[in-house]
């Protein structure tokens, strides 16, 4: 758990408890994670409590200053997997494995990302469209599961945002294809044949 004491001030702030840019984590060899902010140790669970309440942090190499930050979030979502409910499945982990070194890789992962934030921004209009029914996550759990009407005309729109997504994304890729014609992975681009 983080501790309550304070760091000294980056030079130059105005406000004290508001420091400028991200807050730095740094991680040491020994696996510790070290924030500047609070001048403590903190464990993962400190960094995920950081995610969840969104606040801007960056993981740096103590030693080196190597950006570490994906790598500790992956580690996060390692631990979250290998928890009771997982979110991939194993053919789901299998086909993000087989993207990697793809020509579509790039896309994919900005595919990914666009997805998410939309189901994000329903999951949020849900929430503020709920608020004062004082859900609770058992009752969301029932809720769901009950897949009342207006659930399924949220996901139905989120469904087809999904799909407008992956025509853009197909549209893209056919588009480089016809600017990049002898570019192997393309859309257009034949092999030479052996003579």
């Amino acid at each position: 758990m983080v501790t309550a004491r304070r760091g000294k001030t980056a030079p130059g702030s105005d406000d004290p408890a508001q420091p400028k840019g991200p807050r730095v984590l740094k991680k040491y060899p020994n696996r510790r994670l070290y924030d500047t902010q609070t001048s403590s140790y903190i464990t993962l669970a400190d960094v995920k409590k950081m995610v969840l309440e969104g606040e801007d942090f960056e993981v740096r190499d103590a030693k080196s200053g190597e950006e570490l930050t994906r790598s500790i979030l992956l580690q996060i979502i390692l631990e979250e997997e290998m928890g009771g409910m997982p979110m991939f499945s194993t053919p789901l982990l299998a086909q993000i494995i087989r993207f990697y070194g793809h020509a579509m890789q790039g896309l994919m992962g900005a595919y990914l990302e666009k997805n998410l934030h939309a189901f994000a921004e329903m999951q949020s209009r849900f929430a503020e469209q709920s608020k004062g029914a004082g859900f609770d996550p058992q009752l969301w759990s029932q809720f769901m599961s009950g897949q009342a009407p207006m659930m399924q005309g949220l996901m139905g729109n989120y469904l087809e945002q999904s799909q407008k997504l992956f025509l853009q994304m197909q549209e893209q890729f056919q588009n480089a294809g016809n600017i990049f014609p002898g570019v192997p992975g393309m859309p257009g681009f034949t092999p030479p044949t052996k003579k």
